[in-house]
């Protein structure tokens, strides 16, 4: 039976998604783990995408296949049971027999935030990135209309070589400052390694005045790393949900 899951992790401890052979501080080698001793036999989990070390998730979606000898939610509350407490399991469904939580996702929203004001908040550090300096957030703003649409966005990507397509479709960033926190929202058809990370970092940039909004286009046009901004801290990003 294949089966569909939404994953809550708050990414602190963790080496990232991706399972590896060098450690288990991973959010699938977790569930892939407790997943095989359910079973008692390997059980292979499938995400939506990776995410990097430090960052959370509170929508992430998997999938898998095990035996249909418990109800999905019988699985969930077995999973919850013993999975560490930064970890939970929101909801699990059979899903089609062809579902693959990454090859079908058709839209992702990820959320960035900044804590912009004059002294640190200690309650949402794990979740936060401090800037000190003041954002113009409006500055921000018209730099992230620039950003959008389908474009080559190899220049806000951390990898140096590529063997597919880097052009992704950013439908919107959405720029909002709640008191001493500025928020960015990214929504798009998916994302590279670090391009948002870096996204973010370039719109810090111009929200310090380090940067005019009408430089994002030739920043797209020149595909150059060098070129764009700071990659951003992995705590203040959050992958919110994922759409089929």
């Amino acid at each position: 039976m294949n089966y569909r899951a939404v994953v809550q992790y708050e990414g602190t401890r963790y080496r990232g998604w991706q399972t590896q052979g060098n450690t288990e501080q991973t959010v699938q080698g977790k569930l892939e783990a407790l997943l095989t001793r359910m079973e008692g036999e390997r059980v292979e989990v499938h995400g939506s995408g990776r995410t990097d070390a430090g960052v959370h998730a509170a929508g992430q979606v998997i999938s898998f296949r095990c035996r249909a000898e418990r109800t999905p939610q019988e699985i969930r509350d077995y999973m919850n049971e013993y999975l560490p407490e930064d970890i939970c399991i929101l909801s699990v469904s059979e899903a089609a027999p062809r579902f693959h939580a990454r090859l079908n996702a058709v839209r992702k929203t990820y959320v960035y935030r900044i804590w912009n004001g004059p002294v640190k908040n200690v309650f949402d550090r794990r979740f936060t990135a401090r800037v000190e300096e003041p954002l113009d957030h409006k500055a921000m703003e018209r730099a992230a209309a620039l950003l959008c649409g389908t474009h080559d966005y190899r220049a806000f990507c951390s990898l140096k070589r590529f063997k597919k397509s880097t052009v992704r479709t950013v439908e919107e960033i959405r720029v909002e400052r709640l008191g001493d926190e500025v928020r960015l929202m990214f929504t798009g058809s998916g994302f590279l390694y670090h391009m948002v990370r870096i996204l973010t970092g370039t719109l810090v940039e111009t929200g310090l005045g380090l940067r005019a909004p009408e430089e994002m286009p030739a920043l797209l046009a020149g595909m150059d790393r060098t070129k764009t901004g700071r990659l951003m801290p992995p705590e203040g990003l959050i992958l919110l949900s994922v759409e089929y």
